[in-house]
């Protein structure tokens, strides 16, 4: 079985900074696609950020130039740099992540639990 754990949430005040992390773990032979997705109250879920394991990451227009992704292959972990935060920032945060069990299996795609962040104003 595979696991995402997601750490690293909290309150914080507006213009503040967070970091979140996420590691996979379990039977893991391949990580492609890694990435963070959130969802507001009375809101969907969005995607916030993605990085591919051999390309540039993909920002949300919402968040570019104030959350940067990025990821440790050798730890199968994925971190979400938030700077500059702000009210409407406010969501549980999901890792997503890509994975291939053994050289054999499918792609799954697999969720973590979510990490609330809170900003106040």
């Amino acid at each position: 079985q595979v696991q995402l754990v997601e750490s690293g949430g909290g309150l914080v005040q507006a213009g503040g900074s967070l970091r979140l992390s996420c590691a996979a773990s379990g039977i893991i032979d391949s990580i492609n696609m890694m990435g963070w997705y959130r969802q507001a109250p009375g809101k969907q879920r969005e995607p916030v950020a993605h990085i591919m394991s051999t390309s540039s990451p993909i920002i949300a227009d919402s968040v570019k130039g104030r959350f940067t992704i990025s990821r440790d292959n050798a730890k199968n972990m994925v971190f979400l740099h938030m700077a500059s935060l702000k009210p409407e920032d406010t969501a549980v945060y999901y890792c997503n992540a890509e994975i291939q069990s053994t050289p054999t299996t499918r792609w799954r795609a697999y969720w973590g639990q979510g990490t609330q962040v809170t900003v106040s104003s």
